[in-house]
């Protein structure tokens, strides 16, 4: 599965009513604060992933790369010149991956004290260049 983030939607879309449901108008009220201030709205032309997930039984087998794959396939196909995502420093296989499939490091953020909530110290954003298909 892959997850994402474009200027006309994404693979979820809540309200803030669907996260009270869950986690109270409290919970709701600072976690929505976090979210905006680190999921800003994605730039045109610009597909955000949000994360791929692959069944752990089938990791190690290329399906994450033929995930990939088959993603920038279709952005090329919609006119997106950049595909993007955000790594974190405790996932270096994940890393690997990316850079394998072409995915450039630009920057680093850190979690700061933020990292005993979220469970890691930094995220890197990374960038892979869509090739546009040829008519």
């Amino acid at each position: 599965m892959a997850g994402f983030k474009t200027p006309e939607g994404g693979l979820i879309n809540g309200a803030l009513r669907d996260m009270a449901r869950h986690y109270g108008w409290f919970g709701t009220a600072w976690r929505a604060v976090l979210l905006i201030a680190l999921e800003p709205d994605p730039e045109a032309g610009v597909f955000q992933m949000d994360g791929i997930f692959v069944a752990q039984a089938a990791r190690g087998k290329g399906v994450g790369g033929q995930l990939l794959d088959a993603v920038t396939a279709r952005l090329a196909e919609l006119a997106l010149r950049v595909v993007r995502l955000d790594v974190i420093n405790t996932n270096p296989r994940a890393r690997a991956l990316y850079e394998r499939k072409g995915f450039l490091a630009m920057t680093r953020s850190h979690t700061g004290p933020l990292r005993h909530i979220f469970g890691f110290r930094s995220a890197l954003r990374m960038e892979r260049p869509v090739v546009p298909v040829q008519a």
